[in-house]
């Protein structure tokens, strides 16, 4: 029967012309020489053209469809991936920027305190400074007071002593006005 449909469809085709029987025994000679059973050869091609047209058509689509959708995940991912990238180049960048400002800052701040310190230290120098010169000038002052409550002391001693000596030389008692007098004369005329 497979001869049958070989040789219909040889004929039908016209290809082979008037010598069409011949070269199809001549064909399924050269078939049979290799092995090859040319009707089951025949039916095989049918069959794989039927089934690929039908994973062609029911198939493959199917298999395109989850290779894309997987296709688009992998691309998805892979976005994803580089944003994450991204983003944590830029965080990077701005956790430098703000190490960079908060050394700056740091700095500024350890400048300012070492300057404060600086004033400060001035400040107490100048405060210590006045300080020591209101005292230096309080002990003159106070100095000078000493002196001359003590010039002053002094000045009486003198006058008693000096009262006490006329006295002990005149032997005679003068009152206190009179005395006073006297000395006042005698110390005058001493300085000079």
């Amino acid at each position: 029967m497979p001869d049958k449909i070989l040789h219909t469809l040889v004929n039908a085709t016209g290809y082979f012309g008037s010598g069409a029987e011949v070269k199809a025994d001549e064909q399924s000679n050269v078939f049979s020489a290799l092995g090859i059973d040319w009707q089951m050869l025949l039916f095989q091609v049918i069959g794989f053209s039927v089934l690929v047209f039908v994973m062609a058509k029911y198939i493959y689509p199917i298999f395109m469809k989850v290779v894309d959708e997987r296709q688009a995940k992998i691309e998805e991912s892979v976005k994803a991936a580089d944003e994450a990238k991204q983003m944590a180049d830029k965080a990077e960048a701005d956790v430098q920027k703000v190490l960079t400002k908060a050394r700056r800052e740091a700095s500024d701040i350890v400048s300012t305190a070492k300057l404060e310190a600086s004033n400060a230290i001035s400040a107490a120098e100048e405060k210590a400074k006045s300080r020591a010169e209101k005292i230096v000038a309080s002990g003159h002052e106070q100095i000078k007071k000493d002196i001359q409550v003590a010039k002053q002391a002094l000045h009486n001693e003198t006058l008693e002593l000096i009262a006490q000596a006329t006295e002990s030389i005149a032997k005679v008692k003068l009152d206190k006005d009179s005395d006073a007098v006297l000395v006042n004369d005698a110390v005058k005329g001493a300085a000079k």
